[in-house]
């Protein structure tokens, strides 16, 4: 069963119980209700009318008008029972507004019935049972009782105006009932259709991205649970989407990384079997080829160790300032051979810190290489360190700077220098260009260190700066 055919099932289920549970309550409350009032009634009336036969008897000084009092009160209006000398037409009886439909019987002191308004007990005849409500007649001249009047009223009539009562009530409240039914049903459709609709998007955008298609973004219309619902999924499948376009760019350039050396493997091989190549210079450049191809495995599996979250550190307490130093005597050669001038400028008392060693000689390699790659014959490369002070590092931060006065970066290229296998310059090939891999690797050594790295360059032409910043404990 569909959850829009649950919903619009509770709503009917929540809706009947209601109605009759309303039905049940008002039913038996109205019948409780009309039973206390005609107790209430049936007092009130003996008690009247026990005053008014108070005064025909003081009046009277007896029962003989005792008849025609009940007549005028509306308790005696059948003409047999009031006597053939009461002659009454029917406009007679209709003069009068009032006609009860209680019984009433007076009796004397003797318990013998004087007179009873339905007939049904004979005058003179004993009656010690009471019934009904009743109260006491009194001389009001010597304020002594005289006779007892009972009032009863009719269970029949009653019982039947009840049901018709009854009857009205039910039917008003069930057509109440069906009203609101019909109103909650709509509403449920409604609210149902509200709810499932983002539901039924977000089931085909999950079908849509199982059968590896192209999910289209959800509608958000609301701030409200479901919104944030289709919310969280757009930004997933932004994110998804993006991994996936990631991960193919990244499968194409391993591809074309790894296609470039094996080409250059197999023309070498096939150069020193067809004797256009000397045994040495084929070894020599197959060699090469092969470090290349280890130095990019190695990289990728840098780069798999930080996204799977496995990249340990071995932290020490070291001094920065002699690794700078060994790092750039170490690269001191192959920058005098392009005649590129490399130096350090280190802050006098730079501070211990903890570091990796050999993971941060892996960012200061990475860097200078990079420089040394976009730097021409006459500039510069200089190392330089400072101590920043920041109000969210309460010992404060030692930046590291690689200036080069190279060729610079184009501003469109900033924000990219970091993307795996991204290069700058799109024409240069692994040879002069590097794997595209350096930056990113850099980039995870220093975050894990808990530190931050950037780049700068005013353009073109104008040399690059490339900073990272490491924590003073």
């Amino acid at each position: 069963m569909s959850l829009r055919m649950r919903i619009l099932g509770s709503f009917v289920s929540i809706i009947l119980i209601t109605v009759l549970l309303t039905l049940g309550v008002a039913y038996w409350t109205t019948e409780r209700n009309l039973r206390a009032f005609t107790e209430d009634i049936s007092q009130f009336e003996a008690e009247s009318l026990a005053q008014f036969l108070s005064q025909e008897y003081t009046l009277n000084n007896g029962w003989s008008t005792l008849e025609l009092a009940l007549f005028e009160t509306g308790y005696l209006f059948d003409e047999f029972i009031l006597g053939s000398e009461f002659e009454l037409s029917e406009e007679d009886l209709d003069s009068f507004y009032y006609q009860s439909f209680s019984r009433v019987v007076v009796i004397n002191l003797d318990q013998e019935v004087i007179i009873d308004s339905f007939g049904e007990l004979e005058k003179g005849e004993f009656e010690p049972e009471p019934f009904g409500e009743s109260a006491t007649i009194t001389d009001l001249r010597t304020r002594n009782p005289v006779g007892t009047v009972f009032v009863e009223a009719n269970a029949d009539f009653l019982a039947e105006e009840s049901d018709n009562f009854m009857r009205t009530t039910v039917f008003t409240s069930a057509l109440g009932g069906l009203l609101a039914a019909i109103l909650a049903l709509l509403l449920g459709a409604w609210l149902s259709g509200w709810i499932t609709t983002p539901i039924t998007a977000l089931t085909n955008a999950t079908k849509a991205i199982a059968q590896q298609e192209q999910a289209e973004l959800l509608p958000v219309k609301s701030n409200d649970e479901l919104g944030q619902m289709s919310a969280s999924f757009n930004r997933m499948t932004v994110a998804m989407q993006t991994q996936r376009d990631l991960r193919k760019r990244l499968i194409d350039d391993v591809s074309h990384e790894i296609n470039t050396p094996l080409s250059v493997i197999q023309l070498e091989a096939k150069g020193l079997k067809d004797g256009l190549q000397s045994p040495g210079d084929a070894a020599q450049q197959i060699i090469h080829e092969v470090d290349m191809l280890r130095n990019l495995v190695n990289d990728l599996n840098w780069l798999a160790e930080t996204d799977s979250g496995e990249l340990r550190l071995n932290l020490e307490e070291g001094s920065l300032s002699q690794l700078l130093q060994n790092e750039v005597g170490r690269w001191q050669t192959q920058a005098a051979s392009k005649n590129i001038s490399l130096t350090v400028e280190a802050a006098a008392g730079l501070p211990s810190i903890q570091l990796d060693e050999g993971r941060m000689s892996q960012v200061m390699g990475n860097l200078i290489r990079n420089a040394l790659q976009h730097t021409e014959a006459g500039d510069s490369i200089t190392v330089t360190t400072k101590i920043n002070s920041t109000p969210s590092k309460s010992n404060g931060q030692i930046q590291v700077s690689v200036i080069d006065s190279g060729t610079g970066i184009d501003p469109a290229d900033l924000p990219h220098l970091f993307e795996r296998f991204y290069r700058a310059d799109q024409s240069r090939n692994r040879v002069s260009g590097g794997s595209g891999l350096g930056l990113a690797i850099a980039q995870a050594i220093v975050e894990a260190h808990g530190g931050q790295i950037s780049i700068a360059s005013s353009g073109l032409g104008h040399g690059t700066t490339v900073s990272f910043e490491l924590p003073i404990i």
